[in-house]
């Protein structure tokens, strides 16, 4: 260990960013040697150090091979490298027999996996940059069963949250998303400023599924003014803003991974204009011509059978109470609360 360590700081000293991360898995693997046969838990902090240096020294190493190279065809080689020496570190401490007492001190009696959570972590960081995320699953199904998501400090438990919320939101379950983000908002440190916009960066959009919509002091709080076009265009009803902001931070959202569940609130967007159409004509009867007028006046014109499409995908979800008539191209709405709100916002 000593040996690869002391080569890690000569690497450093002369700038060699590759140099040190090979090194930097040289000093892991012998360390997880080390740990496997150490008694208690008293090297678990050492451990999770260990995994946090080596993650960042093969981000590091990778940016360095993608900027010299020019060539982003083996960017993630490192990281790639690195995974399986950490799943080693989990692995040597979720198997530790010895019982696992939250809040007790590292000394040479206690359970590893005291660790299992930040290490945890760490490998949510790597699977969700590698897009690999089908492992996700390998490492929460014994960490819920043993029930270890709850036995860490808040720190990791805010971060295991946090990642257990983007998972579920890129598995189309948006209600378990928001209450894993919830909590980790909720719970992080008041002036963690950073991670709180990391976190709202995906609450935000599940929230806009879901119907509810985030405050103009929220958004300028956090500084996501990306979000305040799509607010407005759902909130009025203004297809053309909230595709103007959808197109003008695509690139943005592509990266985060939120584009494709904010096109998806398009469908709220559709409700209330069309409901904004209801109440100005003040029929229960609304002919498509009407509607088409709208769309025309937005600077979208869409042909009628395009109109009745998309009427009857709202109908069919429960936003408009009515039905279409094609003969006549009419939409005849419920003469009790035909946009009900409680379809919008879900529970």
């Amino acid at each position: 260990i000593l040996t690869a360590l002391m080569d890690t700081i000569a690497a450093r000293e002369v700038g060699d960013i590759q140099a040190m991360f090979d090194s930097q898995m040289s000093v892991h693997k012998a360390f997880n040697s080390l740990f496997s046969s150490s008694e208690g838990n008293w090297m678990v902090p050492a451990m999770i150090i260990v995994c946090k240096t080596s993650n960042k020294l093969a981000l590091a190493a990778d940016k360095h091979a993608s900027s010299s190279k020019g060539s982003k065809a083996h960017h993630q080689a490192n990281l790639q490298k690195a995974v399986p020496v950490l799943q080693d570190s989990y692995s040597k401490t979720f198997n530790d027999r010895t019982e696992y007492q939250p809040g007790a001190p590292f000394d040479a009696v206690g359970s590893k996996q005291a660790g299992v959570l930040a290490i945890v972590n760490e490998l949510f960081e790597m699977y969700f940059r590698l897009n690999i995320l089908r492992l996700c699953k390998n490492l929460i199904r014994p960490v819920e069963t043993k029930k270890l998501s709850d036995k860490g400090s808040m720190a990791e438990m805010v971060t295991y949250r946090y990642y257990i919320g983007r998972l579920s939101m890129f598995e189309d379950q948006h209600s378990s998303a928001e209450t894993h983000l919830e909590y980790a908002l909720q719970h992080c440190h008041k002036n963690a400023i950073k991670n709180k916009t990391r976190i709202l960066k995906y609450l935000i959009p599940v929230k806009l599924y879901r119907g509810r919509l985030p405050t103009t002091h929220l958004l300028d709080k956090y500084g996501l003014d990306e979000f305040k076009p799509l607010v407005e265009g759902i909130r009025k009803g203004d297809l053309r803003t909230f595709q103007d902001g959808l197109v003008h931070y695509q690139d943005r959202f592509i990266r985060q991974g939120t584009y494709l569940l904010l096109e998806k609130c398009k469908t709220v967007v559709y409700r209330n204009l069309f409901k904004r159409v209801y109440r100005i004509l003040e029929k229960h009867q609304i002919r498509l011509e009407h509607i088409a007028r709208s769309f025309k006046w937005l600077g979208m014109p869409i042909d009628l059978d395009e109109i009745e499409c998309i009427l009857s995908n709202l109908i069919f979800k429960g936003y408009i109470r009515g039905y279409l008539s094609h003969a006549k191209r009419t939409l005849v709405l419920s003469k009790r609360d035909p946009f009900p709100t409680s379809a919008v916002i879900s529970k």
